[in-house]
Parts: C-alpha cells; sequence; structure tokens
C-alpha cells in the first residue's frame, strides 16, 4: 500500500475512533434499560443461533465496543480476541472481562493483523455501518477465518424504522449518525456467498412498551419479514 494511502487510512481510523470516545457509558446504560434490554436479548439470541460458540473456540469479535455481547460468548466457553478502534470503548471491556479467555486488541476491521486461517469463528455485531468498502471486510474476514468457519455478519438494517430514525437525527447535525451507511437485506446478500443465512430482528420501536414489543417481535419472526432493524448474515468459509 503506497504511503499516502496508509496515511490517509491511520487518519480516518483516528476520526473513526474518536467518534466513540464519549460513548462506553451512554452505550451501557441504553442497553440497561428495558426495551434496550429486550433488544440485547433478541440480538444475543440470533447471534448465537448462528454463530453457535463452542467450549475452546478462539473467535475474532470485531467491533466489539465494551463487550456487551461478547460476554455470553466467552461464557460458552470460547477464547475471544475483542477488537475495536475505540480505546475507551475497548478500555471497559478489557476491565470487564479481565485477562484469561478474552484479549483486547485496537485495530481497523479493514486491515486484520492476523494471519490467514487465525480463527475458528468471526463475528461483528453493527460495526460495518461506518465502512464505505464493506467488500474489504467480508475479504478480510474470510481471510483471517479458517475453512469451514464460521462468519457472522450484522448491521442496521435501512428498511427499519430505526434508520430511518437515524437518519434523520443526522440531518439534523448528529454527528455519530452523519458518519453510518445504512445497507438493506438485498445490499448485505450482494456481499456474502448465494448460500448465506439473512434474517432480521427487532421488529419493534424503541418507544414500544416492553410487553407490546415481545408480541410485535413474535409476529414479525413468525412472518420472517426483512424489516427487523437487526439485519444478520451467517455463512460458512469454504
Amino acid at each position: 500500500m503506497p504511503h499516502g494511502m496508509q496515511a490517509d487510512m491511520k487518519a480516518e481510523v483516528k476520526r473513526s475512533g474518536e467518534l466513540f470516545d464519549d460513548w462506553p457509558e451512554t452505550y451501557d446504560r441504553w442497553f440497561a434499560t428495558p426495551i434496550g434490554t429486550l433488544v440485547k436479548e433478541y440480538e444475543e439470541r440470533l447471534l448465537h443461533d448462528m454463530l453457535k460458540p463452542r467450549r475452546h473456540d478462539l473467535l475474532l469479535d470485531v467491533g466489539c465496543g465494551t463487550g456487551i455481547f461478547t460476554a455470553g460468548v466467552l461464557a460458552a466457553g470460547s477464547r475471544v480476541v475483542g477488537m475495536d478502534i475505540s480505546r475507551p470503548m475497548l478500555s471497559v471491556a478489557a476491565g470487564r472481562f479481565g485477562g484469561g479467555r478474552f484479549m483486547p486488541l485496537t485495530g481497523d476491521m479493514r486491515s486484520l493483523p492476523f494471519s490467514d486461517n487465525s480463527f475458528d469463528k468471526v463475528y461483528s455485531m453493527t460495526a460495518i455501518e461506518f465502512v464505505e468498502d464493506a467488500r474489504s471486510v467480508v475479504d478480510e474476514f474470510e481471510r483471517v477465518v479458517k475453512p469451514g468457519g464460521t462468519i457472522v455478519l450484522t448491521t442496521l438494517n435501512r428498511l427499519s424504522p430505526w434508520a430511518e430514525s437515524r437518519l434523520r437525527k443526522a440531518d439534523s447535525g448528529h454527528e455519530l449518525f452523519q458518519s453510518i451507511l445504512f445497507r438493506t437485506p438485498a445490499e448485505m446478500r450482494g456481499l456474502v456467498p448465494d448460500d448465506a443465512m439473512v434474517k432480521t430482528a427487532i421488529h419493534f420501536l424503541k418507544t414500544d412498551d416492553p410487553v407490546r414489543a415481545r408480541r410485535i417481535e413474535a409476529q414479525g419472526s413468525a412472518e420472517r419479514r426483512e424489516t427487523g432493524a437487526f439485519l444478520a448474515v451467517c455463512w460458512m468459509k469454504r
């Protein structure tokens, strides 16, 4: 890579990381609210259904943030390298899990600092929204996972009301949301193998009562709607 291009990428990564530096407490606090707890429950369930973390697996969690979705994978007995571009976010995760089976690392998802075929499984929870060249991310995930290994990539669904709300905030000057690129299920299918599994969750709204939200989620899941806010794709490396 030319030196100038390397410098541009480093500057972009630094700017992206700084967007999240003030978010650790806000991020964790939201997931502790009644509706945030429900969102975490459904998103974590879909992640685990697809990823199937096992004891002694070595996994890469790309964009791990404060470790909200890392905890369940560690609880399954897997070892996890948690990577994020925000040092403050990663610091919270490191403090939450200590040493042992969680290894924190700062880095860029477009250029993973690992050898080919390093991990049993790779996953990323709603981080690809901040990368325009999503193909480079998919290529990197496939490079570092072992043949036959599972890859799970999730994003906020462009077809959902949650995405529409964030886009309105972006128009109003919200810096973080101005940096987001939302994708549809069709666009995600275009990035992954034809046999990839594609599912959505979170069919309710942020303002819904949790009891009503559960009813809405059950119906959306039964009807296999593709408008849920949480869009997940899963495939195996051939």
